[in-house]
């Protein structure tokens, strides 16, 4: 299981919700920073729900996961910032992508 986060990954998210339908209902649970609706081919149907909180964002996750939204059973998770993505100049990233490569035996 991720560890608690103020950023919610949503998906399985009907084409029609809007902004809106995701701030009345996770907003039950908690001041809401910031809601990015995907809009791009690989990316629809998902969003992020980001709260003020962890402890709202934990009870959001909690309640909703499941809940039906539009005629669709969304999925609720906790983001998972990427590590290769993370913080560190471009040379760093490669350096631990290339450990983690020989690592696990992966040729490149």
């Amino acid at each position: 299981m991720s560890s608690p986060s103020r950023i919610l990954f949503v998906k399985n998210l009907n084409y029609n919700t809007s902004g809106a339908d995701l701030y009345e209902v996770f907003g039950r649970y908690g001041a809401i920073r910031q809601v990015r609706i995907g809009d791009a081919p690989q990316t629809r149907g998902t969003a992020y729900v980001v709260f003020e909180e962890i402890s709202d964002a934990r009870n959001a996750l909690n309640n909703l996961n499941g809940f039906n939204l539009n005629d669709r059973y969304i999925v609720v998770l906790y983001h998972v910032q990427s590590r290769v993505l993370g913080k560190g100049s471009l040379a760093q990233r490669e350096e631990e992508l290339a450990r983690a490569k020989q690592q696990h035996g992966i040729d490149s």
